[in-house]
């Protein structure tokens, strides 16, 4: 398995999409990965996933923590082919935190397990609420990194994929001007 065959299981399954999105930091796209879509194939996850796990096998990480919504079975999956406890995060009053009994503390290295990065906003709120219990973050591990070049995250990420996909404040939108597809919101965050 290479980045190039995880990139065909991407379209065969139908996350990677193409024509006129908005992005939840309220840029367009013409591209899009609804990981949601592989996510929906058990076996082909984890052929994707495993390009992730062979990354990190390594570091010394005790728990993988999943921000909600699409960390949740990323995690699920990176912490059963690493043999690793999953916890996840989730959004109470627009904070990430950790519930559900879930716990970490001064002794965890922890691997955060996403979808996609893109701006790393989900990323940085679980960074905060774990390191809040005394946790180490030790990275991000992702099936899709589309961090535009030069984008700082303060963590090393570990991607199946990345993605190079070109995004354009709203008022410089191509695909606006062309007027050809309609915008289209797939993701599950609210704007900004």
């Amino acid at each position: 398995m290479d980045q190039a065959r995880a990139i065909e299981i991407l379209r065969e399954t139908g996350a990677f999409l193409e024509g006129h999105f908005l992005l939840s930091s309220g840029r367009h796209s013409g591209g899009y990965c609804q990981c949601a879509q592989l996510l929906r194939f058990p076996d082909r996850a984890a052929q994707v996933l495993s390009l992730v796990a062979e990354q990190v096998r390594e570091l010394g990480v005790t728990k993988v923590c999943g921000p909600a919504m699409g960390g949740v079975i990323v995690s699920y999956e990176l912490g059963r082919q690493l043999g690793l406890e999953s916890i996840f995060t989730e959004r109470v009053d627009d904070e990430m935190q950790l519930r559900r009994g879930f716990t970490v503390d001064e002794n965890d290295r922890i691997l955060i397990a996403e979808d996609v990065v893109t701006t790393g906003k989900s990323t940085l709120e679980t960074v905060k609420a774990l390191e809040a219990y005394g946790a180490k973050v030790l990275g991000v591990a992702c099936i899709a990194d589309r961090r535009a070049e030069g984008f700082p995250l303060k963590l090393p990420v570990y991607s199946a994929v990345r993605l190079q996909i070109e995004s354009y404040a709203p008022e410089s939108c191509p695909l606006c001007q062309e007027g050809l597809l309609p915008l289209v919101k797939p993701g599950s965050r609210k704007r900004f």
